[in-house]
């Protein structure tokens, strides 16, 4: 029998997905996708033996690299010793995971709930909210992603919410974007606080005593990386303390590492009473998520019934994964690492991309965790059409990137782990790419 060429492979993979799979956030009957079949640290490769540099971190999760061998070692001894367990049993593994979880965590906080991912992290977390508050409203922001599940949909801001508004109780405000801002402010501390008076008149408007939790993410990230300024956070925590409101601060995107911080938060003088979790604990090598809870919430709990569970709440694979996933960060200086990367190269070189490209309206983020805005005038700050930013995912796959594509954005979001050589790779293709776009945007 002969052996399938690379190609060949390729081909039947495409064409087995193209028949059989059903994608996501998809118009199905156009769709072209890639076959991928390997991975190693920031690269992946199809059967043919191209590479990639996957500057997409996949969806901004795989933090500590593709096939980092700690940790499918631990997935693949823990398939040995037990594949799967039940969550009501007490499993070492799992424990473990919990208690290096919550090591990194506020103070006071010193329970895990896990779920499958990060959309049912949001439901639990907000099903905790309501019983423990016996409210029901949650206000979230209208640039957020929070999941696509009932009320994580609804709780998310962005056009993904309007087909499927299903879920009640759900309020959006505006978040401070300074670059677009909703408030006409002139510096960061003006969009703070009028940001923080807007979530005020909201609250007292739809009524504060029927307001259950305030759910952000700490960076928002889909919605284009935006780093919230000075106060912000701490202003919506006192706002939260003041009205008897828990905080859910969502990290499923900018925790462990991703930011340069294990959890995004601790970069702001903020403590939330909830914080969700998912794909960054482990870079989705198994799926898990799961909500870490402060005490006086868990304590709701001590002689009530939480009526919410899951048959792979704690699956003994991803517990496995997550404990050598922090453990390879920790004892490789991954989360330090990628800090000073954001802050050294990846960072600088963004900014002096601005500086030079016309259409780049603004640059921000921290760690390796990055929005790059494209605009078709700078003065106006008119954002560059769809067609343009096809173009730029079209040309930057072309020179051997993977990219993140939002709306007018290009999200710069590589592995923690990724070089400074690699760095160096991706600023020339995207300096490349952006020259050919300022003529067009």
């Amino acid at each position: 029998m002969t052996t399938p060429t690379g190609a060949e492979l390729d081909a039947r993979a495409v064409a087995l997905d193209r028949a059989h799979v059903f994608h996501s956030w998809s118009a199905q009957a156009a769709l072209a996708p890639m076959a991928v079949a390997g991975g190693k640290g920031t690269r992946v490769h199809d059967h043919s033996g191209r590479e990639y540099l996957d500057f997409s971190s996949q969806l901004v999760n795989v933090n500590i690299g593709h096939q980092h061998p700690a940790v499918v070692a631990a997935i693949q001894e823990q398939a040995g010793r037990l594949a799967t367990i039940g969550p009501a049993t007490a499993h070492l593994v799992r424990g473990e995971a919990a208690q290096r979880i919550t090591a990194r965590a506020p103070d006071g906080m010193d329970k895990v709930f896990f779920t499958n991912g990060g959309a049912d992290a949001i439901e639990n977390a907000i099903r905790m909210a309501r019983l423990h508050t016996g409210r029901d409203k949650v206000i979230s922001r209208y640039r957020s992603y929070h999941g696509n599940t009932g009320a994580a949909i609804n709780a998310t801001g962005d056009w993904r919410r309007i087909p499927n508004e299903y879920a009640r109780g759900h309020v959006h405000v505006f978040g401070p974007y300074l670059y677009r801002s909703e408030f006409w402010a002139g510096s960061p501390e003006e969009e703070s606080a009028r940001a923080l008076q807007h979530l005020r008149r909201v609250l007292q408007c739809e009524g504060p005593e029927s307001v259950a939790a305030i759910l952000l993410e700490t960076i928002p990230g889909t919605a284009g990386v935006l780093v919230p300024p000075p106060g912000y956070l701490p202003g919506v925590r006192a706002l939260a303390d003041e009205f008897g409101i828990l905080l859910i601060l969502d990290e499923v995107m900018a925790g462990f590492g991703r930011t340069g911080e294990w959890f995004a938060l601790d970069a702001f003088d903020v403590r939330p009473d909830l914080i969700t979790f998912a794909k960054g604990v482990n870079s989705g090598y198994v799926p898990v998520g799961g909500v870490v809870i402060s005490n006086p919430v868990a304590a709701t709990f001590d002689e009530r019934v939480f009526p919410g569970g899951l048959t792979y709440s704690g699956h003994p694979l991803a517990a496995a994964s997550i404990v050598a996933s922090i453990e390879a960060m920790e004892s490789e200086g991954i989360v330090a690492h990628a800090k000073s990367v954001g802050t050294d190269v990846l960072g600088p070189g963004l900014t002096a991309l601005a500086d030079k490209h016309p259409i780049v309206g603004e640059v921000r983020g921290s760690g390796v965790f990055w929005a790059v805005e494209l605009v078709a005038d700078p003065a106006t700050r008119t954002p560059v059409s769809a067609a343009v930013m096809g173009r730029a995912k079209a040309e930057l796959v072309a020179r051997g990137l993977l990219p993140f594509i939002a709306d007018n954005r290009i999200h710069v979001v590589p592995p923690c782990v990724v070089t400074t050589d690699e760095v160096a790779e991706a600023l020339a293709i995207y300096d490349d790419v952006l020259s050919l776009l300022d003529a067009v945007g």
